[in-house]
């Protein structure tokens, strides 16, 4: 079991497989310059089976999410996949995704035995993506979410966020479009992750700023507390139903309280957080030829030391050396 000293227990694994991407967003990285990993720095394929496997069996973990960086530039994605859904016992498998490639592999995935995935969109206007992204790569995206329906990703999620003077007018439009297409909106606040360390407050669109948006054209039921569990997305109602919409509101609305997530890096760092200064080397236990039960202490160990909150309303906070490609999201 992975516990901390505030009784928290993680279950959910999110696993960087690259910290690569064929985006550049504003908010995540720089268009050009970027020191990516060194190969014999990442993660081997067995390795990140073996460390899925420990966790699984052994630290009491029942969900992955793979990320990146672009996890679809992991060219053993889909062998990983296969081989930690065939894990016993059987974690549930999701992968969060910018959707370029999507087309190509979702089936693949899907047969491999991913039960669904996330896919960012923030913006339903080619010209918007381009200036976001810094490529011209909106109707691949668009391609990718309509092949992960259509394998049976589902439920798939669509992950926004809104950027003042670009999209911050399109929160409306977007649930409109989500609704018709059968997918379920997730808003996410801006958060300092950025390679640049250009994030500022009193810049960002705020989880209130976007439900007020919202409730021009939409009528929002709160779902509750008891339904959202320990999951980061609170949850509305759209119009009676059966559809929703969630808001992650990592800055306004913190829900570190009930965080179940525990965190392993491209190159073998295991995070307790995406805000975390701190990191704990598995990789060098892993190559080192220590036995599952010395990797898992350490592991625990890691968790236990597992700090109350991200700090984000410290005036003291400091963003993370590593941008968001490098730990996950």
């Amino acid at each position: 079991m992975l516990i901390d000293t505030y009784g928290r227990v993680a279950t959910d694994l999110r696993v960087s497989l690259t910290d690569r991407c064929n985006l550049r967003c504003t908010y995540c990285m720089p268009e050009e310059g970027l020191q990516w990993l060194a190969k014999p720095d990442l993660l081997t394929d067995d390795e990140i089976v073996r460390l899925i496997d420990i966790a699984v069996t052994s630290l009491g973990v029942t969900e992955v999410r793979f990320t990146g960086g672009e996890p679809l530039l992991r060219p053993g994605l889909v062998g990983i996949v296969e081989r930690v859904a065939a894990l016993d016992p059987r974690p549930q498998t999701s992968l969060t995704t910018n959707g370029i490639g999507l087309k190509r592999t979702a089936g693949a995935l899907k047969a491999a035995g991913l039960d669904r995935v996330n896919v960012s969109l923030d913006t339903l206007r080619p010209d918007v993506f381009k200036t976001l992204t810094r490529r011209d790569r909106h109707k691949d995206v668009l391609e990718g979410l309509e092949a992960a329906r259509e394998a049976g990703l589902t439920p798939v999620k669509v992950n926004s966020v809104l950027m003042p003077g670009l999209n911050d007018d399109e929160a409306p439009d977007l649930l409109a479009w989500a609704v018709e297409h059968d997918y379920e909106l997730r808003f996410i606040e801006q958060m300092p992750l950025d390679a640049q360390h250009g994030w500022k407050r009193d810049g960002m669109v705020t989880a209130g700023d976007i439900l007020t948006s919202l409730r021009t054209r939409f009528e929002l039921t709160p779902e509750g507390s008891e339904a959202r569990g320990s999951a980061p997305a609170e949850r509305w109602i759209v119009d009676g139903g059966p559809h929703r919409v969630g808001v992650i509101a990592s800055v306004t609305r913190p829900f570190c309280a009930a965080c179940d997530r525990t965190r392993l890096t491209a190159d073998g760092q295991v995070r307790t957080c995406l805000f975390a200064q701190e990191e704990t080397d598995l990789r060098a236990a892993l190559r080192s030829g220590a036995p599952d039960e010395e990797i898992a202490r350490i592991w625990r160990l890691a968790m236990w030391g597992k700090k109350a909150g991200a700090g984000l309303d410290d005036p003291s906070f400091v963003q993370p050396d590593r941008p968001m490609s490098a730990i996950g999201g």
